[in-house]
């Protein structure tokens, strides 16, 4: 077991999302710029960008895909095939157990962003509850904590980084050896202390702007 625990940003975009600009390089070279020990890669309904990232990086890669369901988004940790779009959440999450993978509730009491607000059920494995791109921040925060306490889950932090900077504003701290299937087995079991800030209005603003100017080129 290692020392000290590890520190990763459990919810990070790339290009293969169809909303964010990192590519595969600049996950590695802004998550080693913030000192964390490795990224779970969650691209919208595609493990694409996990695959590849791991398979030339040297920086702990968690195969993740982040599942648009009937009722909000899921973060399916630790699966290497796509999980269906658009199924309903009990499914969702019986898929992702099937392949092996563990059920996080992403992002659930944002106002905005596929919230999952009260369709939260003791099936999920772990909560998010800091998410650096919610808003309102520390009211999201709050909230998800609440629900998380409410059912007994394990809490997970990520910063929903879509741009470079973003990554590793919030991360979680994993008691585990540098192994995936030991990283999830400690999610799981509650070895994991969510930590993070929001992105902030300066940081929102460049991003729009970066992303505005690619869409025109």
């Amino acid at each position: 077991m290692n020392c000290l625990p590890l520190k990763m940003d459990l919810h990070v975009h790339t290009c293969y999302s169809y909303d964010a600009t990192t590519t595969l390089r600049e996950v590695v070279v802004y998550a080693k710029k913030r000192g964390l020990d490795g990224v779970a890669i969650t691209d919208h309904d595609t493990v694409e960008g996990a695959l590849k990232l791991a398979q030339k990086s040297n920086l702990l890669i968690v195969p993740c895909v982040e599942v648009t369901t009937q009722r909000g988004h899921v973060l399916a940790l630790n699966v290497t095939t796509p999980i269906p779009p658009g199924l309903s959440l009990f499914e969702t999450i019986q898929r992702i157990h099937e392949v092996g993978g563990i059920a996080v509730a992403a992002h659930p009491t944002a106002v905005y962003k596929g919230g999952l607000r009260r369709q939260i059920i003791p099936s999920f494995d772990a909560v998010e509850v800091i998410n650096s791109k919610t808003f309102p921040f520390f009211l999201s925060t709050y909230l998800g904590r609440k629900v998380a306490i409410r059912l007994n889950l394990p809490q997970t932090a990520g910063s929903d980084a879509h741009h470079a900077s973003e990554i590793g504003l919030a991360y979680t701290l994993i008691e585990a050896d540098p192994d995936i299937d030991e990283i999830i087995r400690a999610i799981k079991r509650g070895a994991a202390v969510p930590v993070g800030k929001p992105i902030t209005w300066k940081t929102r603003l460049q991003n729009a702007m970066s992303s505005l100017k690619r869409r025109r080129m």
